[in-house]
């Protein structure tokens, strides 16, 4: 009987530990699979990963250590596929506006600023999904889950110096890719 007041116990502090950054590990699970249901799913593994693992955790920032988990997974994952199972497509239809950026813009008035807002978002949203994982992983990292650099090497296991490096790239592809997209239409 103490075995299972002692899983209760590890249950209850994993959920403690985890759980506020269930937001951020999807959001960088669906960036880089590039689809929501292998987002899901690789989610789930990590967080079983975790589970198993939290024994492990020393403290420090859940947060990171979780990222770095997700992050793991990912590539553990990606190398063990076939080559052809690895690229995943991006589907605008599954990257589409979601929650409360969806309700804001049904309560707009102005069809033409919905329809330009979704236009600059999808445009964005194809630039990065165009940029090669390591860029398109620590730009999201900064600006979609607000990491510190500090916490972007620790996650992707690189130098804080190589995460600046990688970040600026990221930007300048990024912006290289949206005029591209702009002046073609």
């Amino acid at each position: 009987m103490d075995k299972h007041l002692g899983d209760d116990d590890k249950a209850a502090r994993f959920e403690q530990l985890t759980m506020p950054h269930l937001d951020a590990a999807y959001n960088l699970a669906r960036w880089l699979t590039r689809d929501p249901h292998d987002a899901d799913d690789l989610v789930q593994s990590a967080y079983l990963r975790a589970y198993r693992f939290a024994d492990s955790y020393r403290g420090g920032d859940a947060r990171a250590w979780l990222l770095t988990i997700v992050r793991n997974t990912f590539y553990t994952a990606l190398r063990d596929r076939k080559p052809q199972q690895a690229d995943v497509s991006f589907d605008e239809a599954l990257h589409g506006m979601e929650g409360d950026e969806l309700l804001a813009q049904q309560a707009s008035s102005d069809p033409a600023a919905i329809m330009a807002s979704r236009d600059a978002d999808r445009g964005v949203n194809q630039a990065l999904s165009q940029l090669p994982p390591a860029f398109r992983e620590v730009l999201v990292l900064k600006e979609m889950d607000e990491l510190s650099y500090k916490q972007i090497a620790e996650v992707a296991d690189i130098p804080i110096g190589t995460v600046m490096s990688r970040l600026a790239r990221a930007r300048k592809l990024l912006l290289s890719y949206l005029q591209r997209d702009m002046a073609g239409e």
